[in-house]
């Protein structure tokens, strides 16, 4: 099969082209601009060998878009500055991506979302920050009503996957579905995004936990009908949605856009196996799962990984569910 350049943005290397076709598939929805993207992209195309390319030239056009927000702001053009500060808290957390885990990815991973808050905040009034209790702390959201007349609504609770973010969920997902009349919570669980990235959570096997919690916070709001309240992922966020309705049975449905994992720790393997010999052959950086779920080792994370399987607990799913996986996959082939 012959791909064009759009989904190959870098040829051979997968790793780098993979992670652009995620920032290309955000453009629909006004917080990336595809002439940056490109622009980025020629001057990493000739950088590929350099370790620090990636992060240093998103890193550049993330600081270059966050200065003139700052400018904008300070005339009080507040539109034009959200938009700027939506695009560069994108392209930080895309930077963000490959630097290994420590202060630098913290440190980035802080100004994704100084900036990401920042424009929500100027450009999208209706997206509301919110904290989920959890087992004696708080879960990050996002929450976009379906309408402002306070009636209760049906409520899709959103989790993403482990390169994802609830800044972009709500964007491609919560806008659609207010659009149909259905509210939106984008969460960062355990593992994800925010959580991961400022509070120190990894994540976890069993995220019908973070599930209910989020229900349960669902269920108190007046704008919420909590008959209706569907769990979707997406990406890696296919197995947590799985996970959790197959065990919080109060979800009334769930999506899952990539029925993952069968056998993650089989799928775990392959990857650390391309890794040490072809590493631009695949999507996922060498350290991405173990940091992750916590693990210290490769080892560490297999054994973790063993966990994190839908064999034995797909059969528990009651409620209506609708799967979604592309034939031609190739960062999670069907067969995983």
């Amino acid at each position: 099969m012959t791909r064009g350049p759009w989904i190959d943005h870098f040829g051979d290397n997968f790793l780098w082209s993979n992670a652009t076709l995620i920032l290309k598939g955000m453009a629909p929805y006004g917080v990336v601009a595809l002439e940056e993207i490109d622009r980025v992209c020629e001057r990493l195309r000739v950088r590929q060998s350099d370790p620090k390319a990636w992060h240093e030239e998103w890193r550049a056009m993330g600081a270059q878009l966050e200065s003139r927000a700052d400018a904008a702001l300070a005339k009080s053009h507040k539109i034009s500055a959200g938009d700027y500060y939506l695009r560069a808290g994108i392209y930080h957390y895309n930077a963000e991506r490959f630097i290994t885990p420590g202060p630098e990815k913290r440190a980035q991973a802080e100004k994704a979302y100084h900036c990401w808050h920042a424009g929500i905040r100027l450009r999208e009034p209706s997206i509301e920050f919110v904290e989920v209790p959890y087992e004696g702390t708080t879960l990050p959201a996002l929450f976009m009503k379906a309408s402002k007349n306070g009636l209760p609504a049906p409520t899709v609770v959103v989790v993403n996957g482990m390169d994802n973010a609830k800044e972009m969920s709500i964007f491609f997902s919560g806008r659609e579905f207010a659009r149909r009349g259905i509210n939106t919570l984008a969460l960062d669980g355990p593992g994800m995004g925010e959580t991961r990235r400022i509070r120190d959570m990894p994540s976890r096997y069993d995220y019908e936990v973070p599930g209910t919690a989020a229900f349960d916070y669902l269920a108190k709001r007046s704008d919420v009908d909590a008959r209706r309240i569907a769990i979707f992922g997406y990406s890696f966020g296919g197995y947590y949605s799985s996970r959790v309705a197959a065990f919080e049975k109060r979800y009334a449905a769930c999506i899952a856009l990539s029925a993952l994992h069968w056998d993650l720790a089989e799928w775990q393997e392959k990857i650390r196996q391309k890794n040490a010999n072809s590493p631009t052959t695949v999507a996922q950086s060498n350290f991405q799962f173990r940091w992750v779920v916590g693990a210290e080792t490769a080892e560490d994370g297999i054994a973790i990984a063993k966990k994190f399987n839908l064999k034995d607990v797909a059969k528990n799913i009651t409620c209506p569910f609708l799967i979604t996986h592309g034939a031609n996959d190739r960062v999670v082939p069907v067969e995983n």
